[in-house]
């Protein structure tokens, strides 16, 4: 049976957005990788961003880990990631994360970030560290980073690109028009010139972005956005619905239907994305795996 977790919106929950309870079996998969990351002092964006997947990817054996603790400097109004003043870094966190992939057999490891603006480098250091880490206890696991915009710093950047993840990943997250609103710390160009930057420094290098849909957009920005994307070099894309995680985010303007989802899909394969995941439930780091394995594919091809 779906569970009917009541809705913070005025508007209705429409029916594809309820998702089914796991069973038992499932839940205790959860349980047991919960029980990891809290033994090994380990955050995942699954639980502090509350994505509506954990239970799915947790029951899959898969989760993106958050470094740089688990408190952000900024005040994105539709993240539920803790904001406040967040501690120095703690040097044994990339080892950390490192050993929870090994115990968890990881083939592809997602590390995104809470944004640190009052580091002097924003973390790439850490990221590179914990890549590092990563690679050392676990030499055929397949990296992403999911990199905040650094403010801009291109020697942040270079950092983390001087380790080689195989996917870098950076989210515009909505379209420029709604930055104010949405991202009032945050700049839509600056974005996307980390993604121009880091495709121009190494061509060869895979990268991806991501938005949501249902705070207010329209079509032709979504695809305006997309668009963007392509020429900064990016050949995977992910698009899905923003779903307000509390009464003190924004509220959610619209639900887009699937319908909608799919013809985004193919508009954005038509543009020349190598991956595309659209889709209601979509994040960030849905399929990441799969998406790496598609683009390697087609290069190979």
């Amino acid at each position: 049976m779906p569970s009917r977790v009541p809705c913070p919106d005025a508007l209705p929950k429409p029916p594809w957005l309820y998702k089914k309870i796991p069973c038992t079996d499932l839940t205790r998969v959860f349980a047991n990788m919960r029980a990891i990351f809290e033994e090994l002092g380990v955050y995942t964006v699954c639980e502090g961003a509350r994505c509506p997947n954990q239970m799915d990817c947790f029951a899959e054996g898969t989760a993106t880990f958050m470094i740089l603790g688990e408190i952000c400097t900024r005040n994105c109004r539709f993240c539920a990631v803790k904001k406040g003043r967040p501690k120095p870094p703690n040097p044994e966190e990339p080892w950390r994360v490192a050993e929870a992939v090994r115990r968890l057999g990881l083939t592809h490891a997602v590390i995104t970030s809470v944004t640190r603006d009052d580091l002097p480098d924003g973390g790439a250091f850490q990221f590179a560290q914990t890549v590092r880490a990563i690679r050392s206890l676990n030499p055929r696991t397949t990296v992403e980073v999911l990199v905040p915009d650094f403010k801009g710093d291109e020697r942040a950047l270079q950092e983390v690109l001087e380790v080689e993840p195989d996917v870098l990943n950076h989210n515009v997250e909505t379209v420029p028009r709604l930055y104010s609103t949405v991202r009032p710390q945050a700049n839509y160009e600056r974005s996307l010139h980390l993604l121009a930057r880091a495709h121009k420094i190494k061509p060869s290098l895979i990268t991806k972005s991501g938005l949501m849909v249902g705070l207010g957009e329209s079509e032709e920005e979504v695809l305006k956005v997309l668009e963007d994307l392509r020429a900064a070099g990016c050949s995977i894309v992910t698009i899905g619905q923003y779903l307000r995680p509390s009464l003190h985010h924004l509220p959610v303007a619209r639900y887009v239907p699937p319908d909608e989802f799919e013809r985004f899909k193919q508009i954005a394969f038509e543009m020349g994305f190598q991956f595309v995941a659209s889709a209601p439930f979509v994040r960030s780091s849905y399929r990441a795996a799969e998406a790496l394995q598609a683009v390697r594919g087609n290069h190979r091809g």
